[in-house]
């Protein structure tokens, strides 16, 4: 029987999502220590647990037919593969950082200097780019010491929160780009897997569609449902169902959950009751 191989970060936060997307897309996997690789149960796909950096490659080759892996590894790696998918999650961005003690004023303070960095490919091209002649440190870990043990006048890295940066010091003062957890394939799928990979995709679209979306259900009445309506467009158009309560109405739509608390305030205007916002477990478009 033909499976499709992928391969996902072998352990951290992504290898979770990554797992955590699987199991909500309905794949159950048959096991769990995850030491290098394990089948599904109930569908044509076997997981391979890799380094993130090491991803790319493989698919590349062919050791793996798709794999889940950030965008910042896709770029650096610069590999013969297609990004196929977002999946909106493990977001981060690439910043530069300095000494905080350091005057910033723009981009050509790096003019003549040093930064250190895991991803020279990316912030070769970014300087390139920019016109600016940088020297570029490749170091593989720790990247944040760089500056205060005289390596680097300045650093390229994944930053979330900025603690770490605090903590030895730094200060971001540019960010780069922007990066979130991807599905990358072989370009050169043969036809069956090609098969089971839109089969794939249209589980993990179903399951990104329903937790950005909410189900909103209200009563109104019967003469702010054209106006409520306009509100809510829904997926075509609200469902509207007369209540016992004569000239009220119940309307249920979907709504964009980043969208509810910006039109909660006109629904109400329109003289929108008892509102309830619930989850959505799948949503097919």
């Amino acid at each position: 029987m033909t499976k499709l191989k992928i391969a996902v970060q072998k352990s951290g936060r992504l290898s979770e999502k990554s797992l955590e997307l699987l199991k909500e897309c309905g794949i159950k996997l048959s096991n769990g220590d995850r030491k290098l690789k394990t089948e599904a149960s109930n569908f044509p796909i076997e997981v391979l647990f890799l380094r993130d950096d090491d991803i790319p490659q493989y698919v590349e080759q062919g050791v793996a037919d798709i794999g889940i892996l950030g965008e910042n590894e896709v770029w650096e790696k610069d590999k013969n593969v297609s990004t196929v998918e977002k999946l909106g999650f493990a977001g981060c961005k690439l910043s530069l950082a300095i000494p905080k003690d350091e005057n910033y004023t723009n981009l050509n303070y790096f003019e003549g200097k040093r930064v250190a960095t895991s991803y020279p490919k990316i912030l070769g091209n970014f300087f390139k780019s920019k016109k600016l002649n940088v020297e570029i440190e490749e170091i593989g870990g720790s990247v944040e010491i760089a500056p205060g043990i005289g390596l680097a006048d300045g650093i390229f890295d994944i930053v979330s929160t900025g603690s770490t940066l605090l903590m030895n010091g730094l200060k971001e003062v540019e960010v780069v780009t922007k990066s979130e957890a991807v599905l990358i394939s072989n370009p050169n799928l043969p036809e069956n897997k090609k098969l089971i990979l839109e089969k794939l995709l249209f589980r993990i679209r179903a399951v990104r569609n329903s937790s950005e979306n909410k189900y909103i259900l209200l009563n109104a009445p019967n003469e702010s449902i054209k106006a409520i309506s306009k509100i809510l467009p829904g997926m075509k158009s609200p469902t509207v169902l007369p209540l016992a309560e004569e000239g009220w109405s119940s309307i249920h739509s979907v709504v964009k959950e980043d969208q509810f608390w910006d039109i909660i305030d006109q629904l109400k205007e329109k003289g929108a009751q008892g509102i309830l916002v619930v989850p959505i477990e799948k949503m097919i478009l």
